[in-house]
């Protein structure tokens, strides 16, 4: 079967350009869901262009793998976390005791979750690129 690790991270990165507009249109809840989205569908290109399958949708769970011993102090892990907390309460009102998620996401957590991301697509992407080449 053909690797897809391209389209995974084309995705992702598309989907980092949506937590953009979003959080430009004030829908802070959307923004950090496709924050979330992005990172994760970056961290499965990854995994793709191993030829390994990456499963679930925890991203702090797909990072050790591409991380290594040193997971657990690593700056973007705690960034994977956060992410994480968008994942279900963003697009669910039972989320929270009342209301819906439109009245719990402000912009700085859309601007955090965007950073957060993109952190971890840039972190993707050099992975993908390999060793760095000596000009």
């Amino acid at each position: 079967m053909a690797s897809r690790s391209d389209d995974w991270l084309r995705q992702g990165r598309r989907d980092l350009d949506h937590a953009r507009r979003a959080h430009g249109g004030g829908d802070h809840e959307w923004a950090c869901f496709a924050a979330h989205q992005g990172a994760e569908k970056a961290l499965k290109a990854v995994f793709q262009a191993r030829g390994e399958e990456a499963w679930g949708h925890t991203v702090s769970d797909l990072l050790p793998a591409l991380l290594g011993t040193a997971a657990a102090a690593d700056p973007l892990t705690v960034r994977a976390k956060a992410l994480d907390k968008h994942y279900i309460p963003t697009r669910y009102p039972n989320g929270f005791p009342s209301g819906a998620p439109m009245d719990y996401y402000t912009a700085e957590d859309s601007a955090k979750a965007i950073d957060d991301a993109q952190a971890i697509i840039r972190f993707c992407e050099d992975l993908l690129a390999g060793p760095a080449r000596d000009s």
